[in-house]
């Protein structure tokens, strides 16, 4: 617990909120009926959802409501949150029944991202808005307000490169800083044995995208 309370940069008063939401209705049918985080996932789903809102309706004054709808759709999407959710290796920490368990369930995209949003409605619960805010913020303050956050520039840089058999890509961790719960990555894209690109991220696969877009970028494609 301890742990993830590092990660997630929020210590709980009631530490069986936190258990609550990790735990799935696979391991909860197997031993504790009733006491799953689907409610949790439930009151989650609205707390992101207004928290996303709010910070959009502030942030982006001139822009319509139509685009408004469409960005929040894209920061609060199940790709979105299960990334959210690897970065914190919440799968990690997850109580899953033994089938789930065995067929990859830590890793799947509907359990992550309804885990990430119990952990939202556990911390609201247990801290009150302030803090599920700071918590939400934290992750979706870029990708609420850029559509092209979603891009995938390490599929686009790998499709302009593999015209050319002869060549290959290559990702390095460069170095990484600050404390558990908000590192920064760094990031060095090479071609062969050649340095063509560097991105900073808050997790590695955020770096490594943003080395393939400054890739792309000095390459004039993006």
């Amino acid at each position: 617990m301890k742990e993830l309370e590092k990660k997630l940069g929020y210590t709980f008063h009631n530490k069986e909120l936190l258990r609550q939401a990790l735990t799935h209705s696979s391991f909860a049918n197997e031993r504790l009926p009733g006491k799953d985080n689907e409610r949790l996932e439930f009151l989650g789903d609205s707390v992101l959802g207004f928290i996303t809102a709010e910070y959009l309706f502030k942030t982006l004054r001139k822009t319509p409501e139509g685009e408004l709808t469409k960005l929040r759709a894209n920061a609060v999407c199940e790709r979105a949150l299960a990334g959210f959710a690897r970065e914190l290796d919440l799968g990690g920490y997850l109580l899953l029944g033994k089938g789930e368990q065995n067929t990859g369930g830590a890793d799947r995209p509907s359990i992550l991202s309804d885990a990430f949003e119990s952990v939202i409605a556990a911390i609201y619960l247990d801290g009150g808005m302030e803090e599920a805010r700071r918590f939400v913020l934290r992750f979706i303050t870029n990708i609420a307000t850029d559509v092209s956050a979603a891009t995938d520039y390490k599929t686009l840089l790998q499709e302009v490169i593999q015209k050319n058999p002869d060549e290959h890509l290559s990702y390095v961790l460069a170095a990484e800083a600050g404390p558990d719960h908000d590192k920064t990555f760094t990031v060095e894209v090479y071609l062969n044995s050649n340095c063509i690109a560097t991105g900073e991220g808050h997790s590695k696969k955020k770096a490594e995208q943003a080395a393939a877009k400054e890739a792309l970028r000095l390459m004039g494609i993006r």
